[in-house]
């Protein structure tokens, strides 16, 4: 096994060895060595690496028609940036998603890639930073506390992308299943007692409708990802930002990435605001608490088999128990369930990040980054599992929920247009207190003719609004 070889690079702090074939450099090589924190890295996470290499195209493209770097550098640093979004090098990103220093060690890290791509393309050696800089060059017109921002926006632009079109599969499933279901009656519940009838296919269509809810609220939320503070540098004023830099770039990350961005007002009070990740998230909590919410009722409607509703039967996906033989557990809504709580927490953690930053920089939004492309990767698969390995498989009990219909002291609540609340409550009491059904009692007491009460207490007839 051949020794690794190492170049030496230096910084502010001094001097560092950095592996010889690595395109980063030594303020990359310095963030791998303070951060073990999460073990998750940036190079796990295709889409954020891909949106920092289109936030550094546009800037390049940017400084290059301003004038302020010449044909050969900007055509080698465009190079590079390209390949980044095809998808190369990205092993060259392994930097931990928690950090200190407000995401500068994830700026540098691309600016070095970048500058050490570009010098191969030029023909130069890595680190023969005379050439090219991550810092002059990769970094002109710039500051971490507007490219790191901007790469959060766009990096959860393209994942909700993904997100929306996991849960459009899972609304199809529902309403899928509402057709299938649609004439298979059941007993509707409220505080868990007995309700009035209705069918699983108008439970089913509800959570889709439920669900899809949510793409219009995540699309609302998304749209506030699209303001963007490039050209504010370090804080808000513009400075080493060439005039005209801020909107060109906004124009040429547009055109790029087909997303209408625009260019902060306002860019002082852009620089530290992180209210669009706030609310943001505050969208993915929703989805979850939703998600949650239809997860519970399938375990419900599952419970049993023989001492529970067991109104459903969900796809067997493994042995339930070390101990208790032939038990089966909902184990896919319960996954589901504690995906949720994740994101429900990470929620939290968002808000406050968001709430600790001071004066002119929010320096926390690390963890804000780490949340969000964390909360929207698990709920993205967990959406998936849910749909293949529950919602698609799941069968219904035709005649368990008949018969819970038919024997239920609900559908007197049918009666109270004909023999009024007061009446249909007595015997609602006496079904209860006598174990006798409800039809039976209304036709002992003479309070409608037996046609009449066929007719009423018809389940079907209660699944739509008629007159009396």
């Amino acid at each position: 096994m051949s020794e690794q070889k190492f170049r030496v690079e230096s910084d502010l702090l001094g001097e560092l060895k950095v592996p010889e074939e690595a395109y980063y450099g030594v303020q990359t090589q310095r963030g791998i060595d303070n951060y073990h924190i999460s073990r998750k890295k940036m190079r796990d996470y295709p889409d954020y690496v891909i949106a920092i290499a289109y936030v550094k195209l546009a800037a390049v493209q940017t400084n290059h028609a301003l004038g302020v770097i010449d044909d050969e550098i900007a055509g080698a640093m465009a190079q590079a940036c390209r390949e980044l979004i095809d998808g190369k090098m990205h092993d060259n990103f392994p930097i931990d998603m928690m950090q200190g220093g407000a995401g500068t060690s994830v700026n540098m890290n691309a600016n070095e890639v970048i500058a050490n791509r570009a010098l191969e393309i030029m023909g130069h050696k890595k680190g023969e930073y005379q050439y090219c800089s991550p810092n002059d060059h990769c970094n002109c017109g710039q500051s971490t506390n507007d490219v790191y921002p901007t790469t959060i926006r766009y990096a959860i632009i393209r994942m909700n992308k993904t997100l929306v079109a996991s849960l459009t599969g899972l609304i199809s499933a529902l309403r899928y299943k509402a057709e299938e279901f649609q004439d298979v009656l059941k007993m509707g519940r409220t505080q868990l007692q007995d309700a009035v009838p209705m069918t699983f296919g108008q439970e089913f269509n509800a959570y889709a409708n439920n669900l899809e809810e949510e793409i219009l609220n995540l699309d609302r939320n998304v749209k506030l990802l699209h303001e963007i503070n490039m050209g504010g540098t370090a804080i808000g004023t513009g400075l080493n930002a060439v005039p005209g830099f801020t909107k060109l770039c906004a124009a040429n990350l547009s055109k790029l990435t087909g997303e209408p961005f625009v260019a902060a007002t306002d860019l002082v009070e852009a620089t530290p605001d992180t209210g669009a990740y706030v609310s943001y998230s505050g969208a993915l909590k929703r989805l979850a608490i939703k998600l949650s919410k239809i997860c519970n009722d399938f375990r419900l409607m599952a419970s049993g088999p023989r001492c529970g509703l067991h109104e459903v039967n969900l796809p067997p996906m493994a042995p339930g128990s070390s101990i208790m033989p032939g038990k089966v557990n909902p184990v896919i809504p319960e996954v589901t369930n504690q995906v949720c709580f994740k994101v429900i927490g990470n929620d939290t953690t968002v808000s406050f990040a968001a709430e600790a930053g001071q004066l002119e920089l929010n320096v926390m939004e690390p963890v804000i980054t780490e949340c969000l492309i964390e909360s929207l990767i698990w709920l993205h698969n967990a959406l998936d599992t849910f749909t293949e390995k529950c919602v698609l498989g799941i069968t219904v009990n035709k005649e368990r929920c008949l018969e819970m219909v038919k024997n239920s002291i609900g559908i007197v609540t049918a009666l109270n247009p004909y023999i009024g609340y007061k009446n249909s409550t007595k015997v609602a009491k006496e079904a209860l207190e006598t174990n006798r059904s409800v039809y039976d009692i209304v036709l002992e007491k003479g309070l409608m003719t037996q046609d009449k009460l066929d007719e009423a207490l018809d389940p079907k007839n209660m699944l739509v609004s008629h007159k009396f």
